[in-house]
């Protein structure tokens, strides 16, 4: 059993990594950077490498038992860890590298706490698994509040597509029922999961496969969930291993216009 207790010191570890990863971001921002080609037109910048290397070690000071998955090293840690941390260092690489200020730092628990921090902005959103809140210079810490009332979607065009052409996530762009009702945004970086938790966005959608586990996605898959947004596959159907990419709603009207409209372009 894990007690509030454990879940709320989970919590401040999430934290403390995702705030430590987000000022390596924020310090190299703007300089020359060596990249790291993965291929494909990915890519990897020093500050991801650098970022990761600092979160990595307040993981390991605060959990030396516990397994890591990150995006840039890989797995981590004894194989047979009951926890794993997942870490994102750098999400939004290709906005960072040509000085665009939309990127986030994921650290989250398989099953557990989470943090995203913008290292722009401040401000780091954080879960024990159960609530979530907001955190933003030294101020009190305020509760997450999800709402459509914004009616901006955000929605990922990146690559790759593996649902079309029954799903397209371009379409949707170009659906009237969508353009009557929302305003699409394409900020290209998971920081907008954040931001539907706390009201910014109305909806987040990306395709994809299972992305519950993903280093990319868990951490605001988790914040969504503590402060009571819709949760879904494109599909309509629970994520997990069968699961197909994410809808993530501030409430069910919303989560059921956009199921409706996207079930309308397959």
């Amino acid at each position: 059993m894990i007690t509030s207790s454990a879940r709320s010191d989970d919590a401040a570890v999430a934290t403390a990594a995702a705030r430590a990863g987000a000022d390596v971001v924020r310090t190299l921002y703007g300089q020359r950077l060596d990249r790291i080609d993965k291929g494909a037109g990915d890519f990897a910048t020093a500050a991801d490498v650098e970022a990761e290397r600092t979160i990595l070690a307040v993981l390991r000071a605060a959990r030396p038992d516990d397994a890591v998955l990150g995006e840039e090293g890989g797995q981590q840690g004894a194989t047979d860890a009951v926890r794993q941390w997942l870490v994102d260092p750098l999400c939004g690489t290709l906005n960072y590298a040509v000085g665009t200020m939309l990127v986030a730092v994921n650290v989250a628990l398989r099953e557990g706490a989470a943090a995203v921090a913008d290292p722009f902005s401040g401000e780091v959103f954080f879960t024990d698994g159960e609530t979530a809140w907001v955190r933003h210079d030294g101020a009190d810490d305020a509760l997450l509040t999800p709402t459509a009332a914004t009616r901006l979607v955000d929605v990922n065009l990146d690559p790759p597509f593996p649902s079309a052409p029954g799903f397209r996530a371009v379409d949707l762009l170009a659906c009237p029922e969508f353009i009557e009702v929302f305003r699409p945004r394409v900020v290209s970086t998971t920081l907008a999961l954040a931001w539907v938790a706390a009201g910014k966005r109305a909806a987040y959608v990306t395709d994809g496969g299972d992305l519950s586990g993903s280093v990319h996605f868990a951490a605001g898959i988790a914040l969504c969930r503590a402060a009571g947004c819709v949760v879904t596959g494109i599909d309509g159907a629970p994520t997990g291993e069968a699961g197909r990419g994410l809808v993530v709603a501030a409430d069910d009207e919303t989560h059921g216009l956009l199921m409706s409209m996207m079930r309308g372009r397959g």
